[in-house]
């Protein structure tokens, strides 16, 4: 018997290869020749991608960003204040005509809340060509005078006004209201004591007797001395104590505790002083008990004036 023959691992053998040799000037051209079918494939693809991007944003505007379709027709100006329609779209920068689909809705709503007099905004495209603005006014309740330098050494005095939640606005002018001949802030009390450096229009004071100032004014609205009584002036100076002077001659001292008890003490005083043919002349609330009281007969000192009726708030909203 013939033995078979191991088949041989090809592993171990050996196989002649053709080795060619590039000289270095053709292994220059074949790196050259594919850096430049890079650049070249490179160039085109973004000459595309340019071409393709600036046809699209020639075809949005010219049928989207000016196209009259999204043009603004309809401008609702909504607000539970008194300022007028005319004024807020001035503010806004929008008018009829303007591009629906270009307007920055974010830019309208900052440049309407830079006004200190706006508490909220509230911006709406309804498309194809309404645009919706939702205001939300601060109601003034108080006032403050700040006097300001000016040339010669003279102190002019500059009004501004104060929300229930102590922000600091100016006082809406005639021309900016819907109703020019509506409610003025000369019947706002005036709060005195305040530091120079708390004033600051559009910002919340950060002084707790000016806030205690404000839930006084509030309180008295819902008081039983409301149309009894106006309040003219709030000292807020005295830390922990709170002095008002009235239209009607009276000084009062309250605490910045619990202003609807003290109000309706001040209601018994009054009217006990009614009954009895006096006027108080001063009356120290702050006291729990045994309130000193300065009062004088009605027939010795000057007649008070009346007080005024308290007038509907030409404000939708109710500060609580």
């Amino acid at each position: 018997m013939f033995r078979k023959r191991k088949p041989k691992n090809r592993r171990l053998t050996r196989d002649y290869v053709l080795e060619v040799k590039l000289s270095a000037s053709q292994r220059r051209q074949n790196r050259l020749r594919r850096l430049t079918l890079f650049l070249v494939t490179s160039l085109s693809l973004l000459l595309t991608l340019f071409i393709a991007w600036h046809s699209l944003e020639l075809l949005l505007r010219r049928f989207v960003f000016e196209s009259p379709t999204f043009a603004i027709r309809t401008l609702r100006l909504e607000t539970d204040g008194v300022l007028s329609a005319e004024q807020l779209r001035t503010w806004a920068g929008v008018k009829v005509g303007n591009n629906l689909l270009a307007l920055d809705l974010g830019r309208v709503e900052r440049d309407l809340k830079l006004v200190p007099a706006i508490e909220s905004v509230v911006v709406e495209r309804v498309l194809p060509g309404t645009l919706t603005l939702r205001v939300t006014e601060r109601e003034p309740i108080a006032q403050v005078l700040f006097p300001s330098l000016r040339a010669g050494g003279q102190y002019p005095g500059g009004v501004y006004t104060l929300d229930a939640n102590g922000y600091f606005m100016f006082p809406v002018e005639a021309s900016q209201r819907a109703v020019p001949l509506a409610q003025t802030n000369d019947h706002l009390p005036v709060i005195t004591g305040l530091p120079a450096r708390d004033i600051r229009p559009g910002k919340q004071t950060e002084v707790l007797q000016v806030h205690a100032a404000l839930a006084l004014v509030k309180a008295f609205e819902r008081s039983p001395m409301a149309g009894l009584a106006d309040l003219k002036q709030i000292d807020a100076a005295t830390p922990g104590l709170l002095v008002v002077r009235t239209g009607q001659g009276n000084e009062l001292t309250f605490g910045l505790m619990d202003f609807d008890a003290q109000l309706r003490r001040w209601r018994l005083v009054h009217d006990h002083a009614q009954r009895c043919g006096k006027h108080i002349d001063s009356l120290d609330l702050a006291v729990a008990n045994n309130a000193p009281l300065l009062w004088s007969d009605v027939s010795d000192s000057t007649p008070p004036s009346p007080p005024k009726l308290p007038k509907a708030s030409p404000y939708k909203k109710k500060h609580v």
